[in-house]
Protein backbone atom coordinates (compact mmCIF):
# COMPACT_ATOMS: atom_id res chain seq x y z
CA UNK A 1 0.00 0.00 0.00
CA UNK A 2 3.16 2.32 1.20
CA UNK A 3 5.01 1.65 -2.80
CA UNK A 4 1.23 2.30 -4.33
CA UNK A 5 0.97 5.65 -2.16
CA UNK A 6 4.05 6.87 -3.48
CA UNK A 7 4.03 6.19 -6.76
CA UNK A 8 0.78 7.58 -6.80
CA UNK A 9 1.97 10.86 -5.19
CA UNK A 10 4.91 11.12 -7.55
CA UNK A 11 2.33 10.89 -10.61
CA UNK A 12 0.91 13.36 -9.44
CA UNK A 13 3.77 16.09 -8.46
CA UNK A 14 5.50 15.23 -11.73
CA UNK A 15 3.06 17.25 -13.87
CA UNK A 16 2.80 19.84 -10.84
CA UNK A 17 6.72 20.26 -11.03
CA UNK A 18 6.34 20.77 -15.33
CA UNK A 19 3.99 22.96 -14.94
CA UNK A 20 5.52 25.01 -12.65
CA UNK A 21 9.10 24.93 -15.25
CA UNK A 22 6.81 25.73 -17.98
CA UNK A 23 5.31 28.98 -15.96
CA UNK A 24 8.89 29.86 -15.40
CA UNK A 25 10.05 29.27 -19.31
CA UNK A 26 6.81 30.93 -20.33
CA UNK A 27 7.09 34.42 -18.95
CA UNK A 28 3.62 34.14 -17.50
CA UNK A 29 4.94 35.04 -13.77
CA UNK A 30 7.91 38.04 -12.97
CA UNK A 31 7.75 36.30 -9.61
CA UNK A 32 8.88 32.79 -11.51
CA UNK A 33 10.71 34.16 -14.42
CA UNK A 34 14.69 33.44 -14.17
CA UNK A 35 16.58 34.39 -17.01
CA UNK A 36 19.34 31.37 -18.17
CA UNK A 37 23.12 32.55 -18.35
CA UNK A 38 22.67 31.71 -22.06
CA UNK A 39 26.33 32.05 -22.68
CA UNK A 40 27.79 30.48 -19.65
CA UNK A 41 29.99 27.52 -20.64
CA UNK A 42 31.18 30.01 -24.17
CA UNK A 43 31.66 33.54 -23.15
CA UNK A 44 32.78 32.53 -19.33
CA UNK A 45 33.38 29.49 -18.18
CA UNK A 46 29.83 27.74 -16.52
CA UNK A 47 31.49 26.12 -13.57
CA UNK A 48 31.37 28.74 -10.66
CA UNK A 49 34.61 27.77 -8.75
CA UNK A 50 36.61 27.86 -12.31
CA UNK A 51 34.60 31.56 -13.22
CA UNK A 52 35.68 32.25 -9.36
CA UNK A 53 39.44 32.12 -10.13
CA UNK A 54 39.48 33.61 -13.38
CA UNK A 55 38.08 36.40 -12.51
CA UNK A 56 40.07 37.16 -9.23
CA UNK A 57 43.32 36.36 -11.68
CA UNK A 58 42.00 39.44 -13.52
CA UNK A 59 41.66 41.76 -10.59
CA UNK A 60 44.75 40.68 -8.96
CA UNK A 61 46.61 42.08 -12.41
CA UNK A 62 44.48 45.04 -12.83
CA UNK A 63 45.46 48.24 -10.68
CA UNK A 64 43.08 51.17 -9.45
CA UNK A 65 44.07 54.07 -10.93
CA UNK A 66 42.83 57.10 -8.74
CA UNK A 67 39.73 58.82 -9.60
CA UNK A 68 39.90 62.80 -10.03
CA UNK A 69 35.95 62.89 -9.01
CA UNK A 70 33.57 60.67 -7.48
CA UNK A 71 32.21 57.88 -9.55
CA UNK A 72 29.06 58.18 -11.21
CA UNK A 73 29.02 55.52 -14.54
CA UNK A 74 31.57 53.02 -15.78
CA UNK A 75 31.87 51.36 -19.58
CA UNK A 76 33.55 47.72 -19.83
CA UNK A 77 34.36 45.48 -22.59
CA UNK A 78 31.93 42.56 -22.90
CA UNK A 79 33.69 39.90 -24.99
CA UNK A 80 34.85 36.31 -23.95
CA UNK A 81 36.18 36.90 -20.85
CA UNK A 82 39.78 35.20 -22.45
CA UNK A 83 39.78 38.22 -24.52
CA UNK A 84 38.55 41.36 -22.48
CA UNK A 85 38.58 40.16 -19.28
CA UNK A 86 41.68 41.53 -18.22
CA UNK A 87 40.88 45.27 -19.50
CA UNK A 88 37.17 44.82 -17.79
CA UNK A 89 38.79 44.12 -14.30
CA UNK A 90 40.60 48.04 -14.72
CA UNK A 91 36.59 49.08 -14.23
CA UNK A 92 35.90 46.64 -11.75
CA UNK A 93 38.91 46.90 -9.73
CA UNK A 94 37.14 50.61 -8.87
CA UNK A 95 34.46 48.72 -7.02
CA UNK A 96 36.43 46.99 -4.46
CA UNK A 97 35.06 48.10 -0.96
CA UNK A 98 31.91 49.87 -2.19
CA UNK A 99 28.01 48.92 -1.92
CA UNK A 100 25.72 49.92 -4.04
CA UNK A 101 21.74 49.42 -3.57
CA UNK A 102 21.57 48.99 -7.30
CA UNK A 103 23.50 49.20 -10.28
CA UNK A 104 21.75 50.20 -13.47
CA UNK A 105 23.25 47.79 -16.93
CA UNK A 106 23.07 49.51 -20.39
CA UNK A 107 23.82 46.96 -22.57
CA UNK A 108 23.26 47.25 -26.65
CA UNK A 109 21.35 44.52 -28.61
CA UNK A 110 23.38 42.94 -31.06
CA UNK A 111 20.94 40.49 -32.50
CA UNK A 112 17.16 42.45 -32.71
CA UNK A 113 15.90 45.68 -33.34
CA UNK A 114 13.11 47.15 -31.51
CA UNK A 115 12.06 50.67 -30.61
CA UNK A 116 12.17 51.40 -26.95
CA UNK A 117 14.63 50.62 -24.31
CA UNK A 118 13.84 47.35 -23.05
CA UNK A 119 14.31 46.62 -18.87
CA UNK A 120 13.78 42.81 -17.77
CA UNK A 121 10.21 41.42 -17.06
CA UNK A 122 11.75 38.60 -15.59
CA UNK A 123 12.67 38.46 -11.59
CA UNK A 124 16.12 38.30 -12.04
CA UNK A 125 19.04 37.03 -14.20
CA UNK A 126 21.12 33.58 -13.38
CA UNK A 127 24.45 32.79 -13.37
CA UNK A 128 26.57 30.38 -12.23
CA UNK A 129 27.14 32.40 -8.82
CA UNK A 130 23.04 32.72 -8.42
CA UNK A 131 20.70 35.24 -9.27
CA UNK A 132 20.78 38.69 -9.70
CA UNK A 133 17.64 40.39 -8.95
CA UNK A 134 15.50 43.31 -10.61
CA UNK A 135 14.87 46.31 -8.58
CA UNK A 136 11.20 45.85 -9.89
CA UNK A 137 10.65 49.80 -8.21
CA UNK A 138 13.59 51.34 -9.82
CA UNK A 139 12.10 49.77 -13.24
CA UNK A 140 8.71 51.24 -12.41
CA UNK A 141 10.49 54.76 -11.41
CA UNK A 142 11.98 54.79 -14.93
CA UNK A 143 9.24 53.62 -17.10
CA UNK A 144 6.93 56.80 -15.56
CA UNK A 145 9.62 59.00 -16.53
CA UNK A 146 9.69 58.04 -20.67
CA UNK A 147 7.45 56.05 -22.81
CA UNK A 148 10.14 55.24 -24.62
CA UNK A 149 11.26 53.10 -21.42
CA UNK A 150 9.47 49.48 -21.21
CA UNK A 151 8.97 46.31 -19.22
CA UNK A 152 9.56 43.97 -21.79
CA UNK A 153 11.19 40.48 -22.57
CA UNK A 154 12.44 42.27 -25.90
CA UNK A 155 16.57 42.21 -25.61
CA UNK A 156 17.02 39.29 -23.03
CA UNK A 157 15.72 36.44 -24.39
CA UNK A 158 16.45 33.66 -26.98
CA UNK A 159 16.21 34.67 -30.76
CA UNK A 160 16.98 33.06 -33.79
CA UNK A 161 19.48 33.74 -35.82
CA UNK A 162 21.18 32.06 -39.25
CA UNK A 163 19.25 28.72 -37.78
CA UNK A 164 20.26 28.84 -34.27
CA UNK A 165 19.12 30.02 -31.31
CA UNK A 166 21.03 32.55 -29.47
CA UNK A 167 20.55 34.74 -26.28
CA UNK A 168 22.28 38.18 -25.87
CA UNK A 169 25.40 38.35 -24.06
CA UNK A 170 26.21 41.97 -23.80
CA UNK A 171 24.39 42.59 -20.11
CA UNK A 172 24.67 39.20 -19.09
CA UNK A 173 28.89 39.29 -19.92
CA UNK A 174 29.04 41.85 -16.93
CA UNK A 175 27.01 40.30 -13.81
CA UNK A 176 29.56 37.46 -12.75
CA UNK A 177 32.48 40.53 -12.32
CA UNK A 178 29.65 42.47 -10.62
CA UNK A 179 28.80 39.45 -8.00
CA UNK A 180 32.57 39.12 -7.62
CA UNK A 181 33.52 42.82 -6.39
CA UNK A 182 30.01 43.57 -4.68
CA UNK A 183 28.54 40.65 -3.57
CA UNK A 184 24.67 41.00 -2.94
CA UNK A 185 22.84 44.08 -5.30
CA UNK A 186 19.92 44.67 -7.67
CA UNK A 187 20.10 46.04 -10.48
CA UNK A 188 17.84 47.45 -13.82
CA UNK A 189 19.03 45.43 -16.88
CA UNK A 190 18.29 47.95 -19.88
CA UNK A 191 19.16 46.53 -23.26
CA UNK A 192 18.47 49.60 -26.11
CA UNK A 193 16.86 48.06 -28.96
CA UNK A 194 16.81 51.81 -30.23
CA UNK A 195 20.75 53.51 -30.48
CA UNK A 196 19.16 56.77 -31.71
CA UNK A 197 20.00 60.46 -30.18
CA UNK A 198 16.27 60.76 -29.09
CA UNK A 199 16.21 57.25 -27.60
CA UNK A 200 19.66 58.25 -26.00
CA UNK A 201 18.51 61.52 -24.37
CA UNK A 202 15.29 60.27 -23.19
CA UNK A 203 16.71 57.40 -21.17
CA UNK A 204 19.69 59.42 -19.85
CA UNK A 205 17.45 62.12 -18.84
CA UNK A 206 14.82 59.61 -17.11
CA UNK A 207 18.37 57.70 -15.53
CA UNK A 208 19.51 61.24 -14.26
CA UNK A 209 15.85 61.72 -12.45
CA UNK A 210 15.75 58.27 -11.15
CA UNK A 211 19.12 58.25 -9.93
CA UNK A 212 19.34 62.13 -8.36
CA UNK A 213 19.53 61.28 -4.85
CA UNK A 214 20.43 57.40 -4.52
CA UNK A 215 23.09 54.91 -3.82
CA UNK A 216 22.78 53.96 -7.61
CA UNK A 217 25.91 52.94 -10.05
CA UNK A 218 25.02 53.13 -13.73
CA UNK A 219 27.07 50.60 -15.72
CA UNK A 220 27.62 50.51 -19.54
CA UNK A 221 28.66 47.64 -21.79
CA UNK A 222 30.31 48.23 -24.72
CA UNK A 223 33.11 47.31 -27.16
CA UNK A 224 35.32 49.95 -29.36
CA UNK A 225 35.74 49.24 -33.04
CA UNK A 226 35.32 45.90 -34.71
CA UNK A 227 38.25 44.03 -37.29
CA UNK A 228 40.14 46.05 -38.55
CA UNK A 229 43.79 45.73 -38.77
CA UNK A 230 45.65 46.19 -35.28
CA UNK A 231 47.18 49.50 -36.14
CA UNK A 232 44.26 50.68 -37.66
CA UNK A 233 42.09 49.86 -35.26
CA UNK A 234 44.41 51.59 -32.19
CA UNK A 235 43.81 54.81 -34.32
CA UNK A 236 40.20 53.95 -34.65
CA UNK A 237 39.81 53.28 -30.43
CA UNK A 238 41.77 56.28 -29.94
CA UNK A 239 39.64 58.35 -31.38
CA UNK A 240 36.71 56.85 -29.43
CA UNK A 241 38.26 57.02 -26.17
CA UNK A 242 39.02 60.86 -27.29
CA UNK A 243 35.54 61.58 -27.84
CA UNK A 244 34.45 59.99 -24.48
CA UNK A 245 37.32 62.20 -22.89
CA UNK A 246 36.37 65.78 -24.97
CA UNK A 247 33.15 64.42 -23.79
CA UNK A 248 31.60 65.09 -26.91
CA UNK A 249 28.67 62.26 -27.40
CA UNK A 250 26.69 63.84 -29.86
CA UNK A 251 29.93 63.05 -32.83
CA UNK A 252 30.64 59.69 -30.79
CA UNK A 253 26.91 58.91 -31.21
CA UNK A 254 26.77 60.39 -35.22
CA UNK A 255 29.78 58.21 -35.95
CA UNK A 256 28.59 55.28 -34.35
CA UNK A 257 25.33 55.76 -36.26
CA UNK A 258 27.33 56.08 -39.68
CA UNK A 259 29.53 53.04 -38.79
CA UNK A 260 32.49 55.22 -38.92
CA UNK A 261 34.70 52.75 -36.96
CA UNK A 262 32.17 49.55 -36.96
CA UNK A 263 31.78 50.69 -33.47
CA UNK A 264 31.62 50.80 -30.74
CA UNK A 265 28.51 48.54 -30.44
CA UNK A 266 27.32 50.23 -27.35
CA UNK A 267 27.72 53.64 -28.89
CA UNK A 268 24.08 54.22 -27.48
CA UNK A 269 24.45 52.81 -23.88
CA UNK A 270 27.77 55.11 -23.82
CA UNK A 271 25.63 58.20 -24.82
CA UNK A 272 22.64 57.42 -22.73
CA UNK A 273 25.46 56.99 -19.58
CA UNK A 274 26.93 60.22 -20.33
CA UNK A 275 23.61 62.16 -20.73
CA UNK A 276 22.83 60.63 -17.31
CA UNK A 277 26.23 61.86 -16.11
CA UNK A 278 26.08 65.34 -16.90
CA UNK A 279 22.96 65.55 -15.58
CA UNK A 280 24.14 64.13 -11.72
CA UNK A 281 27.32 66.07 -12.22
CA UNK A 282 30.14 64.36 -14.26
CA UNK A 283 32.02 66.16 -17.50
CA UNK A 284 34.91 64.01 -17.06
CA UNK A 285 35.68 60.50 -18.65
CA UNK A 286 39.04 59.00 -17.16
CA UNK A 287 40.28 56.26 -19.32
CA UNK A 288 41.48 53.20 -17.16
CA UNK A 289 43.00 50.69 -19.57
CA UNK A 290 42.89 50.29 -23.14
CA UNK A 291 43.80 46.97 -25.22
CA UNK A 292 42.50 45.27 -28.30
CA UNK A 293 42.52 41.07 -28.83
CA UNK A 294 45.02 41.50 -31.00
CA UNK A 295 47.60 42.06 -27.71
CA UNK A 296 45.87 39.15 -26.25
CA UNK A 297 45.64 36.48 -29.03
CA UNK A 298 48.82 38.15 -30.95
CA UNK A 299 46.50 37.64 -34.06
CA UNK A 300 46.59 41.61 -35.12
CA UNK A 301 45.28 40.88 -38.46
CA UNK A 302 41.27 41.64 -37.35
CA UNK A 303 40.93 42.83 -33.99
CA UNK A 304 38.24 44.42 -31.55
CA UNK A 305 38.81 47.10 -29.45
CA UNK A 306 38.45 47.11 -25.10
CA UNK A 307 38.13 50.32 -23.25
CA UNK A 308 37.88 50.67 -19.38
CA UNK A 309 36.43 54.10 -18.77
CA UNK A 310 35.20 55.62 -15.57
CA UNK A 311 32.50 58.88 -15.68
CA UNK A 312 33.45 61.25 -12.40
CA UNK A 313 32.37 64.54 -11.11
CA UNK A 314 34.95 66.58 -10.49
CA UNK A 315 34.96 69.15 -7.13
CA UNK A 316 33.98 72.57 -8.33
CA UNK A 317 37.47 73.60 -7.42
CA UNK A 318 39.26 71.14 -9.88
CA UNK A 319 36.41 71.56 -12.53
CA UNK A 320 37.47 75.16 -12.93
CA UNK A 321 40.78 74.71 -12.55
CA UNK A 322 41.35 72.45 -15.71
CA UNK A 323 41.52 74.06 -18.98
CA UNK A 324 40.63 71.85 -22.03
CA UNK A 325 44.14 72.08 -24.99
CA UNK A 326 43.58 74.61 -27.06
CA UNK A 327 44.02 73.43 -30.28
CA UNK A 328 46.83 75.34 -32.72
CA UNK A 329 48.43 75.39 -36.02
CA UNK A 330 52.34 76.60 -36.99
CA UNK A 331 51.41 78.73 -40.29
CA UNK A 332 53.74 76.30 -42.38
CA UNK A 333 50.16 73.64 -41.12
CA UNK A 334 47.55 76.51 -42.22
CA UNK A 335 49.51 77.17 -45.60
CA UNK A 336 49.30 73.87 -46.08
CA UNK A 337 45.94 73.12 -45.24
CA UNK A 338 44.76 75.93 -47.78
CA UNK A 339 47.13 73.89 -50.72
CA UNK A 340 44.83 71.21 -50.05
CA UNK A 341 41.71 73.30 -50.05
CA UNK A 342 42.53 74.97 -53.30
CA UNK A 343 44.45 72.10 -55.26
CA UNK A 344 41.14 70.01 -53.77
CA UNK A 345 38.76 72.06 -55.79
CA UNK A 346 41.14 73.28 -58.88
CA UNK A 347 41.06 68.85 -58.74
CA UNK A 348 37.48 68.44 -58.70
CA UNK A 349 36.51 71.11 -61.26
CA UNK A 350 38.69 70.25 -63.76
CA UNK A 351 39.32 66.74 -63.71
CA UNK A 352 36.09 65.71 -61.87
CA UNK A 353 37.84 63.70 -59.09
CA UNK A 354 39.13 63.83 -55.94
CA UNK A 355 42.14 65.13 -55.12
CA UNK A 356 45.28 62.74 -53.02
CA UNK A 357 46.33 63.99 -50.40
CA UNK A 358 50.51 63.23 -49.74
CA UNK A 359 51.47 60.26 -47.17
CA UNK A 360 54.04 62.84 -45.33
CA UNK A 361 51.74 65.68 -44.09
CA UNK A 362 52.70 66.77 -40.82
CA UNK A 363 51.45 65.22 -37.55
CA UNK A 364 48.87 67.85 -36.85
CA UNK A 365 46.90 67.35 -39.67
CA UNK A 366 46.86 63.56 -39.28
CA UNK A 367 44.68 63.63 -36.55
CA UNK A 368 40.86 63.58 -36.68
CA UNK A 369 39.18 66.83 -37.00
CA UNK A 370 35.59 68.36 -38.34
CA UNK A 371 36.45 71.44 -40.09
CA UNK A 372 34.40 73.64 -43.12
CA UNK A 373 36.40 75.40 -45.93
CA UNK A 374 34.44 78.59 -47.16
CA UNK A 375 34.84 79.57 -51.01
CA UNK A 376 34.22 83.56 -52.01
CA UNK A 377 34.35 85.81 -54.31
CA UNK A 378 35.00 89.27 -53.75
CA UNK A 379 33.93 88.75 -50.37
CA UNK A 380 30.80 87.21 -51.10
CA UNK A 381 29.54 83.59 -50.33
CA UNK A 382 30.56 81.47 -53.41
CA UNK A 383 29.60 77.52 -50.84
CA UNK A 384 30.66 76.46 -47.60
CA UNK A 385 30.45 73.36 -46.42
CA UNK A 386 31.89 71.14 -43.83
CA UNK A 387 32.15 67.97 -41.20
CA UNK A 388 30.70 68.73 -37.89
CA UNK A 389 32.64 65.93 -36.37
CA UNK A 390 36.08 64.50 -36.53
CA UNK A 391 35.93 61.60 -39.00
CA UNK A 392 38.87 61.87 -40.84
CA UNK A 393 42.05 62.83 -40.67
CA UNK A 394 41.70 66.87 -41.20
CA UNK A 395 44.02 67.07 -44.63
CA UNK A 396 41.46 64.68 -45.81
CA UNK A 397 38.35 66.34 -44.13
CA UNK A 398 40.07 70.05 -45.54
CA UNK A 399 40.24 68.22 -49.26
CA UNK A 400 36.77 66.55 -48.91
CA UNK A 401 34.86 69.51 -47.94
CA UNK A 402 36.17 71.98 -49.97
CA UNK A 403 35.40 70.11 -53.27
CA UNK A 404 32.01 69.56 -51.78
CA UNK A 405 32.26 73.20 -51.12
CA UNK A 406 32.69 74.26 -54.91
CA UNK A 407 30.65 71.59 -56.51
CA UNK A 408 27.84 70.60 -54.20
CA UNK A 409 26.38 73.48 -52.32
CA UNK A 410 23.01 73.42 -53.14
CA UNK A 411 22.57 77.36 -52.85
CA UNK A 412 25.10 77.89 -55.58
CA UNK A 413 25.64 76.46 -59.13
CA UNK A 414 29.15 74.63 -59.60
CA UNK A 415 32.13 76.67 -59.43
CA UNK A 416 33.16 76.57 -63.10
CA UNK A 417 36.71 76.50 -64.44
CA UNK A 418 36.96 80.27 -65.08
CA UNK A 419 36.11 81.16 -61.10
CA UNK A 420 39.35 79.34 -59.79
CA UNK A 421 41.64 82.14 -60.59
CA UNK A 422 39.58 84.47 -57.94
CA UNK A 423 38.36 82.31 -55.40
CA UNK A 424 39.07 83.10 -51.75
CA UNK A 425 39.58 80.36 -49.32
CA UNK A 426 38.92 80.12 -45.04
CA UNK A 427 39.10 77.39 -42.82
CA UNK A 428 37.44 77.01 -40.27
CA UNK A 429 39.40 74.21 -37.83
CA UNK A 430 36.61 73.29 -35.09
CA UNK A 431 37.09 72.07 -30.95
CA UNK A 432 34.84 69.21 -29.95
CA UNK A 433 30.94 69.94 -29.42
CA UNK A 434 30.27 70.39 -25.74
CA UNK A 435 26.21 70.69 -24.20
CA UNK A 436 25.33 74.05 -23.16
CA UNK A 437 23.90 74.17 -19.78
CA UNK A 438 23.65 78.01 -19.26
CA UNK A 439 23.30 80.27 -22.22
CA UNK A 440 26.00 82.48 -20.22
CA UNK A 441 28.55 79.89 -21.43
CA UNK A 442 28.31 81.52 -24.77
CA UNK A 443 30.50 83.90 -26.18
CA UNK A 444 29.93 85.94 -28.89
CA UNK A 445 32.73 85.73 -31.36
CA UNK A 446 34.15 82.79 -29.54
CA UNK A 447 31.90 79.82 -29.53
CA UNK A 448 29.66 78.73 -32.61
CA UNK A 449 26.18 77.14 -32.36
CA UNK A 450 24.42 74.11 -32.93
CA UNK A 451 20.51 73.05 -32.05
CA UNK A 452 19.38 69.93 -32.45
CA UNK A 453 15.38 68.86 -31.98
CA UNK A 454 14.14 65.86 -33.11
CA UNK A 455 15.59 65.51 -37.29
CA UNK A 456 15.98 69.13 -36.92
CA UNK A 457 19.88 70.59 -37.02
CA UNK A 458 21.07 73.57 -37.36
CA UNK A 459 24.79 75.12 -37.10
CA UNK A 460 26.50 78.85 -37.32
CA UNK A 461 30.46 79.02 -37.00
CA UNK A 462 31.75 81.74 -34.32
CA UNK A 463 32.46 83.96 -37.10
CA UNK A 464 28.58 84.21 -38.13
CA UNK A 465 27.50 86.45 -35.40
CA UNK A 466 30.56 89.23 -35.50
CA UNK A 467 30.48 89.50 -38.97
CA UNK A 468 26.72 90.04 -38.81
CA UNK A 469 27.01 92.21 -35.41
CA UNK A 470 24.30 90.02 -33.61
CA UNK A 471 24.30 89.89 -29.43
CA UNK A 472 23.78 86.42 -27.87
CA UNK A 473 19.97 86.48 -28.38
CA UNK A 474 19.75 86.96 -31.91
CA UNK A 475 22.73 84.28 -32.26
CA UNK A 476 20.51 81.80 -30.00
CA UNK A 477 17.11 82.91 -32.62
CA UNK A 478 19.44 82.71 -35.40
CA UNK A 479 20.57 79.09 -35.21
CA UNK A 480 17.11 77.93 -34.36
CA UNK A 481 15.96 79.43 -37.95
CA UNK A 482 19.10 77.72 -39.57
CA UNK A 483 17.69 74.42 -38.65
CA UNK A 484 13.97 75.77 -39.56
CA UNK A 485 13.01 76.19 -36.51
CA UNK A 486 10.78 78.84 -34.71
CA UNK A 487 13.46 81.52 -33.07
CA UNK A 488 12.56 80.32 -29.52
CA UNK A 489 13.07 77.20 -29.96
CA UNK A 490 16.43 77.09 -27.54
CA UNK A 491 14.58 77.32 -24.73
CA UNK A 492 12.15 73.95 -25.39
CA UNK A 493 12.96 71.20 -22.95
CA UNK A 494 13.34 69.01 -25.81
CA UNK A 495 16.05 71.05 -27.77
CA UNK A 496 19.79 70.55 -26.95
CA UNK A 497 22.42 73.14 -27.73
CA UNK A 498 26.14 72.91 -28.14
CA UNK A 499 28.91 74.77 -28.63
CA UNK A 500 32.26 74.85 -30.09
CA UNK A 501 35.27 76.71 -30.98
CA UNK A 502 37.34 77.07 -34.17
CA UNK A 503 40.50 77.92 -35.10
CA UNK A 504 39.63 80.17 -38.53
CA UNK A 505 42.67 81.34 -41.06
CA UNK A 506 42.53 82.06 -44.59
CA UNK A 507 43.17 84.98 -47.33
CA UNK A 508 42.05 88.37 -46.40
CA UNK A 509 38.63 89.22 -47.66
CA UNK A 510 36.14 92.13 -46.83
CA UNK A 511 34.18 89.00 -45.90
CA UNK A 512 30.46 89.03 -45.38
CA UNK A 513 28.78 86.58 -43.14
CA UNK A 514 29.21 82.71 -43.44
CA UNK A 515 26.15 80.71 -43.72
CA UNK A 516 27.00 76.87 -44.40
CA UNK A 517 25.99 73.26 -44.81
CA UNK A 518 27.07 70.39 -43.17
CA UNK A 519 27.71 67.03 -45.10
CA UNK A 520 27.77 63.95 -44.20
CA UNK A 521 31.25 61.91 -44.26
CA UNK A 522 29.84 58.80 -45.06
CA UNK A 523 30.37 59.09 -48.72
CA UNK A 524 33.47 61.23 -49.63
CA UNK A 525 33.48 62.63 -53.28
CA UNK A 526 34.29 61.00 -55.92
CA UNK A 527 33.32 63.99 -58.39
CA UNK A 528 33.38 64.87 -55.94
CA UNK A 529 30.17 63.78 -54.21
CA UNK A 530 26.19 63.35 -53.65
CA UNK A 531 24.31 66.39 -52.82
CA UNK A 532 25.20 67.31 -49.39
CA UNK A 533 22.47 67.18 -47.14
CA UNK A 534 22.89 70.37 -45.19
CA UNK A 535 21.02 71.46 -42.75
CA UNK A 536 17.43 72.35 -42.17
CA UNK A 537 16.88 68.83 -42.31
CA UNK A 538 13.28 68.16 -42.23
Amino acid sequence: MKIQLTLLLCALLIPVALFVFGLKNAGLSAEEKIRPPYVAGGFYPADANELGKMIDGFLAHASAEKLEGSLVALICPHAGYEYSGGVAAYSYIQLKGRSYDRVVVIAPSHYESFPFSSIYDGEAYHTPFGDVHVDHDFAAKLVKLSSSIKISERGHGEVEVQGRRVGEHALEDQLPFLQRVLGQFKMVPIVMGDPSYDACRALGIALAKAVQGTNTLILVSSDLSHYHPYDEAEQMDHQILKMMEDWDYLSLLQNAERNIWKGPCGGGPIVAAMIAAERLGAHRAQILKYENSGDVTGDKSAVVGYGAVALVAEKESKKHGRKTAEFSLTPAEKQELLKIARTSVETAVREKKLYTVPADEPEALRDARGAFVTLKEHGELRGCIGYMSPVKPLAETVRDVAAYAALEDRRFSPVTTGELGILEYEISVLSPLRKVEDINQIHVGEHGLLIRKGDYEGVLLPQVPTEEGWNRSTFLEQVCVKAGLPEQTWKDEDADLFMFTALVFGEPTNAKATMFDETSPQKPPGLPGPPAPGSPRP
